[in-house]
């Protein structure tokens, strides 16, 4: 039996993304900047693979990871909104981590 899959770059840039984050979470967390944004980062880093390869493993034949996020979280399953949830707190917390760099660095100019 074979499930269809997201293409393979999708996963090479998606996991990218979250090991950008986790390291970079990391580092803020040692440096003591946003440190508790920076905890709730790493949180979610971890547990959204987790919990979305838990959940896909029992998805129906034809459909690929996204699809079936989608139809869990139209069923209102927890689990589909901790990952659409969890994704946009770290698309968020990106665009805090920008923007607090970029007025640092308008100080030091």
């Amino acid at each position: 039996m074979y499930w269809e899959t997201l293409p393979n770059w999708f996963w090479v840039l998606y996991y990218l993304f979250l090991l950008t984050t986790l390291v970079t979470a990391v580092f803020i967390v040692i440096r003591k900047k946003i440190r508790s944004l920076s905890m709730v980062a790493i949180v979610f880093t971890v547990t959204i693979p987790i919990t979305g390869l838990i959940n896909s493993i029992g998805r129906a034949e034809g459909i690929n990871e996204y699809e079936h996020l989608i139809s869990q979280l139209q069923q209102g399953e927890i689990w589909s909104m901790h990952i659409i949830l969890g994704n946009l707190f770290l698309l968020l917390w990106w665009v805090l981590f920008l923007l607090k760099i970029k007025s640092k660095n308008q100080v030091i100019v």
